[in-house]
């Protein structure tokens, strides 16, 4: 890490932090004694989407943000609730540990973190997703829900 006063490469650390999604390192200057800060945080592989119409986009969290919204439109769910859901979400994705997933992976990860969080936003999203035609389409998605109560 180059000192940004005097441009040296050597540097101590000082203090190390882990803040939220990075770590926070205070580092001292070995030549001019300039203190400052630099934060680290992991790079993570770009994920993919691919879409049953066979085209590959990038993972946009600002759509799955965008489809719990619309999911807990006039519910009692806080938007720092809804930014953890789609943390949750990308969590999940990640875990399959590839660096494409379909679509329906998406879609499925979105509805068992929806699940947890409200079960009418649950079934408000399951049915726009699964595109119900029918009454017994939502009970089918609701009885689950009622018995495991």
């Amino acid at each position: 890490m180059r000192c940004p006063e005097c441009g040296n490469a050597d540097s101590k650390v000082v203090d190390s932090r882990s803040v939220a999604s990075h770590t926070r390192r205070r580092r001292e200057c070995l030549e001019c004694s300039l203190r400052f800060t630099t934060h680290e945080r992991i790079e993570a592989p770009a994920l993919w989407v691919l879409k049953k119409t066979g085209q590959k986009q990038p993972f946009n969290p600002d759509k799955v943000l965008a489809g719990l919204s619309l999911a807990c439109r006039k519910r009692d769910v806080d938007a720092e609730v809804m930014e953890e859901a789609v943390q949750k979400v990308l969590a999940r994705l990640r875990s399959h540990r590839q660096p494409t997933i379909p679509s329906s992976a998406v879609g499925e990860a979105v509805m068992d973190v929806l699940r947890d969080m409200d079960e009418v936003a649950y079934v408000r999203f399951a049915s726009v997703y699964r595109a119900f035609e029918g009454v017994d389409q939502f009970i089918d998605t609701i009885r689950p829900l009622r018995e495991g109560k």
